[in-house]
């Protein structure tokens, strides 16, 4: 009875024979390699933490696709689901598939080894290859008594694109950085290797109700649970050098449901970046020009340009070239002690109330990015040589008006100290920077602004124009 046989045909027993390698790669090998390499994950990252100040969060450690459901189920999305599916007569299932697509859109999928091994390696070649980076705090004792289980968020101006590079490089050994990351991003493969790094992708000025109540959760969840974020408070890239009106979406996110009593700690960390040479800067001033603007292909080439004639060259050159980076960390503020002491409790705001302690906060904030902006030698010399007009000055004559300047800057609340002036050498190799890329015009030791590009001087003299100066 059991000993008959039956033929296959060659091309069916190897099919059948592919299937069953298939099942048993997915269902035995794969959650197998799955365990080992997550096992040893969670190893390096508990052997991270020991080094971090702020610890990576169980959260940034959660499977990708459970945060995507919770977003999914959560039960204010579905509230609003359940309004828009009554009020555009549109089904659920479509609404929910939105969702989906959404969630999946913003989760990032934090991986701790990209983080440190790739991500850091970069921020940190790249950063020290094109600038001789700075960085100072206002309060460095301060900054260390923060409170490790607190929620903390780095507030910035946004200077550069380099900003996420020098960010989290300089910040890499006392946290992991979660950022909000514009739509431009989302090309292969940076796409990946952002979301690997803790990044969340965002649609800048969407008004679709549902899209933004699926930030606004994730947004709040990751605060709720002590994910450390980085936002620029302009929400984008300063087009003239100024700082500009902070956005109020993220901090209203981040608060609207806070209850300082009983909640995790939210501490905002004022954090000033500017830059000696801005390296868009001149895409950024001709932003208003569509015409002026860089395609891709044009970005590609712009790149490429700046490789060759950068890689080659000694340290000393580039620095020559581009200058200081420097970023400066300011003096924190605590949700807890801020409600305390001002008698605000968000969670239990009428709308229109609460938007307008968002916005006494929000200028709280950038009065505190003002006083820790950094004060490099070129947007010194801007500055000089725009209150000098069509007149020319003497090299000596520069020196002494910028020291001039910042013992200015230092009565009107700047956080520099007057040991921390740049030397004379240095501010000379600053004059040769802007004399390099043409904005100065020089003949016998006489400085004064190309006319041509008078705009790019003014750039960067208003990053330090306005320090001390407080919004009216």
């Amino acid at each position: 009875m059991f000993t008959s046989s039956v033929s296959l045909p060659t091309w069916f027993f190897i099919i059948l024979l592919l299937a069953a390698s298939y099942a048993v790669i997915m269902s035995v090998l794969f959650p197998s390699v799955r365990w080992f390499f997550r096992r040893r994950l969670n190893k390096a990252v508990d052997k991270l933490n020991t080094n971090l100040q702020i610890k990576v969060r169980p959260l940034q450690q959660t499977k990708r696709q459970v945060l995507i459901d919770q977003l999914m189920f959560d039960q204010e999305i579905i509230a609003l689901i359940e309004a828009q599916a009554q009020q555009d007569n549109i089904p659920r299932d479509v609404l929910q598939q939105k969702v989906k697509n959404y969630a999946r859109e913003i989760v990032p999928s934090f991986n701790a080894f990209v983080y440190y091994r790739v991500g850091y390696w970069l921020a940190k070649k790249v950063s020290r290859f094109i600038y001789r980076v700075r960085v100072a705090a206002a309060d460095r004792g301060q900054l260390r008594t923060v409170d490790p289980e607190s929620t903390v968020v780095f507030v910035m101006n946004h200077r550069s694109n380099m900003d996420y590079v020098l960010i989290s490089y300089l910040a890499a050994e006392q946290v992991t950085l979660s950022y909000a990351v514009g739509e431009w991003a989302r090309v292969f493969p940076l796409e990946s290797l952002i979301r690997a790094l803790g990044a969340f992708f965002v649609r800048r000025d969407s008004r679709n109700p549902l899209y933004r109540k699926v930030l606004e959760r994730y947004v709040f969840i990751a605060t709720q649970s002590g994910v450390c974020q980085a936002v620029f408070l302009e929400g984008g890239l300063s087009r003239d050098g100024l700082l500009g009106e902070p956005k109020l979406g993220f901090l209203d996110y981040m608060l609207r449901q806070y209850d300082w009593q009983t909640d995790r700690d939210i501490v905002f960390v004022p954090v000033g970046i500017n830059y000696d040479h801005v390296l868009e800067d001149n895409n950024l001033l001709d932003w208003s020009d569509e015409s002026g603007r860089l395609s891709k292909s044009q970005h590609a080439k712009v790149f490429w340009q700046f490789l060759s004639k950068n890689l080659f060259i000694g340290s000393r050159a580039r620095w020559k070239r581009f200058g200081y980076a420097s970023v400066n960390f300011g003096v924190p503020v605590s949700m807890r002690e801020y409600c305390a002491t001002n008698g605000v409790d968000f969670k239990h705001l009428i709308k229109e109330k609460r938007i307008a302690k968002v916005a006494e906060l929000a200028k709280i904030l950038m009065d505190a990015l003002r006083h820790v902006m950094p004060i490099l030698p070129v947007p010194l010399i801007a500055v000089v040589l725009n209150r000098a007009g069509e007149e020319s000055m003497t090299s000596l004559e520069i020196v002494s008006s910028c020291d001039d300047l910042i013992d200015e800057m230092i009565q009107r609340g700047a956080a520099m100290k007057a040991e921390e002036k740049p030397r004379h050498r240095t501010l000379s190799n600053s004059l040769d920077l802007l004399k390099e890329r043409n904005l100065l015009i020089e003949q016998n030791d006489h400085y004064k602004v190309n006319p041509e590009h008078q705009a790019l001087i003014t750039y960067y003299a208003n990053s330090i124009e306005c320090i001390g100066i407080k919004e009216k």
